[in-house]
C-alpha cells in the first residue's frame, strides 16, 4: 500500500480512532467498581461528617454502621421502607426530579455519644452544575447540628465556598419550622442573616447560593410531616 495515498491515512487514521475507544471503554469498565466504591465511601463520609465525625473515605467506610443505626425511606411523610440497602441506594439526583411531596427519600438515623440524630441528603442546582449536602438534625428532628454540602463545579473563591466552614459553620443551631410549621432555612445575601431560620449566602456567588437555598427549601419539605410528629412525641 501506498503510504503516502490518502486511502492509506484514512484507514490509518480510522484504526488509531477504534483502537483508542476500545482502549479507554475498556478502562471505563475495569475502574467502574472502584469509582462506584468511591463514590459509597464519599457518601458515607459525608454524612458521617454532618454529625460531626471527620474521617477520611476508607475510615468512613469501616465505622459507618457504627453510628448509623437505621437508613429509612420515607415518602409523603411516612416511612414506606426499613430496607438500609434500599435507602441508601436512593439516587438523589433521580428523585428530586419528581414532587417534592410524592418522591420516596432517604433519612439515616444516627447515634452519637448517647444522642440521636437524623441526616438528611440534598440535591440542587447551582450555577455551572449540580450542588448537594446533607443536613443533620437534633432528636427535635428541627434544630441544625450540622451541614455540609459539596458541588461539581461551581467558581472556587466564589461559589464553591459553600463547602467551605465560612458557609457551613453558620448552620448549627437553626431551626427548620416553626411551632411544626416548615420554614426550611433561607440562604440569604451577605451580611443581612438574622434569627434561627436564616443563614448569610456567599458574597458574588448570589447564583449558588439561591440555589443552595432552592434547594433546602425543596429537599427538607418531604421530612416536614415526619419530624412534626416527632416534636410531638
Amino acid at each position: 500500500m501506498n503510504v503516502n495515498s490518502n486511502t492509506y491515512t484514512y484507514t490509518f487514521a480510522t484504526v488509531m480512532v477504534v483502537i483508542v475507544a476500545v482502549l479507554l471503554s475498556g478502562t471505563s469498565l475495569g475502574l467502574k467498581s472502584r469509582q462506584s466504591a468511591n463514590i459509597t465511601q464519599e457518601k458515607k463520609q459525608s454524612i458521617l461528617a454532618s454529625i460531626g465525625i471527620e474521617k477520611n473515605r476508607a475510615e468512613s467506610d469501616l465505622i459507618f454502621t457504627e453510628y448509623v443505626k437505621q437508613s429509612l425511606t420515607l415518602s409523603g411523610g411516612q416511612v414506606v421502607s426499613e430496607d438500609a440497602s434500599a435507602a441508601f441506594d436512593i439516587d438523589m439526583a433521580s428523585a428530586v426530579k419528581s414532587d417534592n411531596m410524592e418522591r420516596s427519600v432517604p433519612l439515616y438515623v444516627t447515634e452519637k455519644d448517647g444522642e440521636t440524630f437524623y441526616v438528611v441528603p440534598l440535591r440542587g442546582k447551582g450555577l455551572w452544575g449540580p450542588v448537594w449536602g446533607y443536613i443533620a438534625l437534633e432528636s427535635d428532628g428541627n434544630t441544625v447540628v450540622g451541614a455540609t454540602f459539596g458541588h461539581k463545579s461551581e467558581t472556587p473563591g466564589l461559589g464553591a465556598e459553600i463547602t467551605t466552614p465560612i458557609f457551613t459553620d453558620q448552620f448549627p443551631g437553626k431551626k427548620i419550622s416553626e411551632e411544626g410549621v416548615f420554614q426550611s432555612i433561607s440562604v440569604v445575601k451577605a451580611g443581612t442573616s438574622a434569627g434561627n431560620y436564616m443563614v448569610d449566602g456567599i458574597s458574588g456567588g448570589t447564583i449558588t447560593s439561591n440555589g443552595v437555598n432552592d434547594m433546602l427549601i425543596d429537599c427538607l419539605a418531604p421530612y416536614a410531616a415526619y419530624f412534626k410528629n416527632i416534636e410531638r412525641s
